[in-house]
């Protein structure tokens, strides 16, 4: 029965739904990025290059067909989701975490010597290295 209770436990932990949601928006995501280069980046490409479906480029070897046109589409694809998952994923949370790391000031525990510059204790009322004085 512990088994089945930390089973339980494990399933119901934040990082696995999270996981669980991230897969399923992804792959809806990768559907949609992959009709945006089908019915829309492709033939513009091809308006340029001529060819009017890149998934019909192949090679025939030995009766041996290679999709080239197939895996170039699924590199544009790649390079898409890739690009957006960096530049509205990985750089605003980089940002947001950058933001709070950001530690508040610590009081100063010395300050400067105004003659030689060396560190000094903020009680201090003489430079240990310059010996020049300073007011009460």
């Amino acid at each position: 029965m512990t088994l089945l209770n930390d089973f339980k436990a494990f399933i119901l932990r934040g990082n696995v739904v999270d996981l669980a949601v991230a897969v399923v928006i992804g792959v809806a995501f990768k559907s949609i990025v992959d009709a945006l280069v089908a019915d829309l980046i492709t033939p513009l490409l091809a308006a340029l290059g001529g060819q009017p479906d890149f998934s019909a480029l192949d090679i025939t070897i030995n009766e041996s067909s290679f999709l080239y046109g197939h895996f170039l589409n699924q590199m544009i694809s790649f390079g898409i989701i890739a690009a957006v998952v960096f530049f509205f994923v990985v750089t605003p949370v980089n940002s947001l975490m950058a933001r709070a790391k950001k530690e508040p000031p610590v009081d100063p525990t010395s300050k400067k010597c105004p003659e030689c510059l060396s560190e000094i204790p903020l009680d201090a009322r003489r430079c240990a290295f310059c010996t020049t004085q300073f007011a009460a």
